[in-house]
């Protein structure tokens, strides 16, 4: 049998442009939506589904009817975006409307396809008490699922570690409790939002806050050679709402907010950039010379002075230097490098001295220096580390971590350095005690317990945690990627209600 050859290519050629033009047909069809490729019905449901991203706000808000996502098929609406290896997706969740069946549904879940059958796992929140690890082993098979004793949560975050999926729960003001399960999904999955509504003639609606997609740093990174890329977020203490103002593919570390409520200043690169609350705008912080300084920078109370610590010489000892908050051709030095390091951490109310975490006959011990004089006054004296001070608004007490008990832990003094007593007690390695400035509040961000409680590493699952000044249990108000550099110094806003911080993840995200 003969075939006609202009026949076979021409077969050939339209084959390969309508495919082309198939192609570009669907990816005209994508419905992008904030931090996710694309939002569509998975399992065909009788009532289409919808998301609505509000950038404001930075929250989507969801809607979708489906049967069920059980069994071996179902039916949700679903904003996704494709992800290869490792991830962390976390949100604050929340259904509006007291709903019409008690297992309505929202999550966070990953997929090898849209297919109605499709093999994954998810973080699953129904609308009754049950909250759980749901999954499918095999295109097809019936659902499973690991029930966690956590109930109504409002923070919820789903992590894939190899072939480990680990969902993670928690209210508000709590700390998370956790369930994993080993399982087989591709390297390569659909992650994201859903809402099921388990009733075909039934439109349900959820509103997902707080939604960050984290690739986490490899396991074989270095730290202070390797780096992944940040947000500079602020958060509502009270409610926990955080919003992000500016990301950036490198390494920004320690956000402070000016007494004037006009920037954020935080550390880059060895500089310091400020984003302007108003426009947006970022620049460069003028420090003359010094520009090679750590991510200890600290505002005078009254926020006209600003402290740095910049590394000199070949041993690149950290020192400390004043300068206006505006800026300086020529910072003034204020410890002698020959002493040992010296890492800045809060000025006196007044002004007149500044506190810092000294290297001093190879003891890290606090320390006070005299602005005017530079005359050193050592505050502890303690053969384990103590770090992370802070003056009280009032002057009276100094706030600090030290892991004098085995494990890191907020303790406080006298201005002095007298009457020192341990301030926490948890199971956690808490560092960096800060004051809101109306002096009510304490900030301090908390480490897991398996680190090394001398050590307060890059790129680990941490708390924000905020406690009373008076006393009292302190409560989780944020659930962040981050650890050194989140939160080094103090970043309080004039009026008390808000944080800024550092948080991270890989770009770009896919």
């Amino acid at each position: 049998m003969k075939v006609n050859c202009t026949y076979l290519i021409f077969r050939t050629f339209l084959f390969s442009f309508l495919l082309m033009i198939s192609n570009e047909f669907l990816h005209a069809q994508q419905n992008p939506i904030g931090l996710f490729e694309h939002h569509q019905d998975v399992g065909d449901p009788k009532l289409k589904g919808s998301a609505v991203y509000d950038e404001e706000n930075q929250t989507y808000t969801l809607t979708a009817a489906g049967e069920n996502m059980w069994f071996d098929k179902d039916q949700f609406h679903f904003a996704w975006t494709k992800i290869k290896g490792d991830f962390i997706i976390r949100a604050s969740i929340q259904f509006i409307g007291e709903g019409t069946d008690p297992h309505r549904k929202i999550g966070l879940i990953a997929r090898d396809n849209l297919n109605t059958d499709s093999r994954y796992a998810d973080a699953c929140v129904h609308g009754d008490e049950l909250t759980s690890l749901q999954y499918r082993t095999a295109d097809g098979n019936e659902t499973e699922q690991v029930e966690l004793s956590v109930y109504h949560p409002t923070e919820i975050e789903f992590q894939r570690k190899g072939n480990t999926f680990i969902f993670s729960a928690a209210r508000f003001g709590e700390n998370y409790k956790s369930v994993s399960r080993e399982m087989e999904l591709n390297d390569e999955v659909y992650a994201g939002l859903f809402i099921c509504s388990h009733r075909e003639d039934v439109i349900e609606k959820a509103v997902f806050s707080n939604v960050r997609i984290v690739i986490p740093a490899p396991d074989d990174f270095v730290p202070y050679r390797d780096y992944i890329g940040s947000n500079l977020e602020v958060m509502d203490v009270e409610t926990g709402h955080r919003k992000i103002l500016h990301s950036a593919p490198n390494s920004l570390q320690a956000p402070n907010w000016t007494p004037d409520n006009k920037r954020l200043i935080w550390a880059e690169e060895g500089l310091l950039k400020y984003y302007e609350l108003e426009t947006g705008k970022i620049d460069v912080l003028n420090t003359g010379f010094a520009k090679d300084n750590n991510n200890d920078h600290v505002l005078s109370f009254d926020g006209k002075m600003m402290a740095i610590s910049n590394h000199m010489g070949d041993d690149r000892i950290s020192t400390i230097f004043t300068m206006p908050a505006t800026g300086s051709d020529e910072p003034k030095q204020i410890t002698d490098p020959a002493r040992g390091h010296s890492f800045l951490h809060s000025w006196s109310p007044d002004g007149k001295k500044i506190i810092f975490t000294g290297q001093r006959d190879d003891i890290w011990n606090i320390w006070e220096v005299d602005v005017e004089t530079k005359e050193e006054k050592n505050l502890t004296n303690t053969p384990t580390l103590d770090d992370g001070s802070e003056y009280s608004p009032d002057g009276k007490y100094i706030y600090f971590n030290s892991v004098r008990t085995g494990t890191m832990q907020i303790w406080r003094m006298k201005a002095d350095g007298s009457e020192q007593e341990q301030v926490t007690f948890d199971e956690y390695n808490d560092w960096f005690p800060h004051f809101s400035p109306d002096g009510k509040w304490i900030v301090y961000l908390a480490f897991p317990k398996e680190i090394d409680p001398t050590s307060h590493p890059f790129y680990k699952r941490v708390y924000l945690r905020i406690m009373p000044a008076t006393g009292g249990v302190p409560k989780t108000i944020a659930y962040i990627y981050g650890g050194q550099g989140t939160i080094n110094v103090p970043s309080w806003s004039p009026d008390s209600k808000k944080v800024s911080f550092i948080s991270n993840t890989k770009y770009p995200i896919k």
